[in-house]
């Protein structure tokens, strides 16, 4: 254990799939501790088939896996449930991720699990928690988007609401689940028990929405903008994002338009009042904009310290020298990936050493052999389980 790998020697079995679930089990991966993830024989977790598919990969699969090793079972069978088991008998942390009411057909359910294995940490994910009239109804990131507001709340110029496209509610999902296994480990150095962390796609979607929620019922509709002007603006080549919400970012904006009398008219001189007459202010403003190049706004912007940015595509954003310098993205292989792929530096970790485990996710029941080997089963054990279809393994 150190500040590198501080949950190096914990255990974790993780049999939930998509991203919510598996990128909280990848955190834990890249944060030292072990994690096998137990997935279904033949393509395996679900999120190794959504949109394209590099082999046993897709970008989904990779995010969410990075650290782990990989174990195919066919959890049905009696024999497939007896390995699983076994994975639990020193575990610390189980994660499980599949709709109400399934897992305990299974028999991992937390009551059994948790009698043969009193100290677990036992994690559910699922879209609208474990109890209530919509528990049972499947839901993924778009779906708790509709159903929380959060796609209402995002309308565009068009006056359409859009889905946020970048699955914000996993992504917010798996790190609220990362927060509460964290804070149970290290509650259980002084506690006889294991828990039971319930999280859902529902409470953290509602609870990432926290202000916007609380204004939006306070003011009795949508909530009213935090000042003006503030947003995105079309210029000649692009659009670019602009705050000028204080009375001398509003002034300075004033004056590198070459128009410094405007700050000072009685309709746009202070905060509220500029709230008051907003789409007036904005039908001066937007063609101003519009008529230059991002380039020169930017530096404009940049001279008067205003705060701004231009609208980067992912490719645009890639090459920006300030992500190259500070080293944010990590370039690497992954198998059946035909090229390098980007990673994000994780936020307060060291970066993943390329080739080590922690910089690779596994491909479907990579590491089936090795992980029953170290869990008691003979060689002839394991080729009769895979005799039989019990497990499975790629390589």
């Amino acid at each position: 254990m150190s500040y590198d790998a501080p949950f190096a020697g914990l255990k974790v079995v993780d049999l939930s799939q998509g991203i919510a679930g598996p990128y909280c089990a990848m955190l834990l991966a890249q944060h030292g501790a072990e994690v096998i993830k137990v997935e279904g024989i033949g393509e395996g977790d679900w999120a190794r088939t959504l949109g394209v598919h590099y082999e046993s990969h897709s970008a989904f699969s990779i995010i969410g896996n990075m650290g782990k090793r990989s174990l195919s079972v066919d959890l049905k069978s009696e024999a497939g449930k007896e390995i699983v088991w076994r994975l639990l008998k020193d575990a610390d942390i189980f994660l499980e991720g599949f709709r109400p009411g399934a897992i305990k057909r299974l028999g991992f359910d937390y009551a059994s699990v948790s009698a043969r294995v009193p100290r677990l940490l036992y994690v559910s994910i699922s879209g609208f928690g474990q109890t209530g009239p919509l528990a049972e109804r499947p839901a993924m990131d778009p779906v708790l988007q509709a159903y929380t507001g959060m796609m209402a709340e995002n309308r565009g110029e068009d006056g359409i609401p859009h889905r946020v496209p970048v699955i914000v509610v996993d992504m917010s999902t798996a790190l609220y689940a990362f927060q509460a296994v964290s804070a149970a480990l290290y509650a259980r150095r002084d506690e006889t028990k294991g828990r039971y962390i319930d999280v859902s796609l529902m409470q953290s979607a509602t609870a990432l929405q926290s202000i916007r929620l609380m204004a939006c019922h306070l003011e009795g509709g949508t909530m009213k903008p935090g000042g003006v002007p503030g947003g995105v603006f079309r210029t000649a080549d692009g659009w670019m994002s602009i705050l000028a919400l204080k009375d001398r970012d509003w002034q300075s904006l004033c004056a590198l338009m070459e128009v410094p009398a405007l700050a000072h008219e009685e309709r746009f001189a202070t905060p509220a009042a500029r709230l008051a007459n907003e789409a007036a202010l904005y039908a001066i403003v937007r063609p101003m904009i519009e008529s230059k190049p991002s380039a020169h706004w930017s530096e404009k912007l940049t001279e008067a310290k205003l705060m701004h940015e231009r609208l980067n595509s992912y490719a645009d954003f890639l090459e920006q020298p300030h992500v190259k310098e500070t080293g944010l993205i990590h370039w690497l292989e992954q198998a059946g990936v035909p090229q390098k792929v980007p990673v994000p530096a994780l936020p307060g970790m060291l970066p993943p050493a390329p080739g080590t485990a922690r910089a690779e996710a596994p491909v479907t029941g990579q590491h089936s052999r090795a992980i029953l080997g170290e869990h008691g089963y003979s060689e002839s054990e394991i080729e009769a389980l895979l005799a039989s279809g019990t497990i499975a393994t790629t390589r």
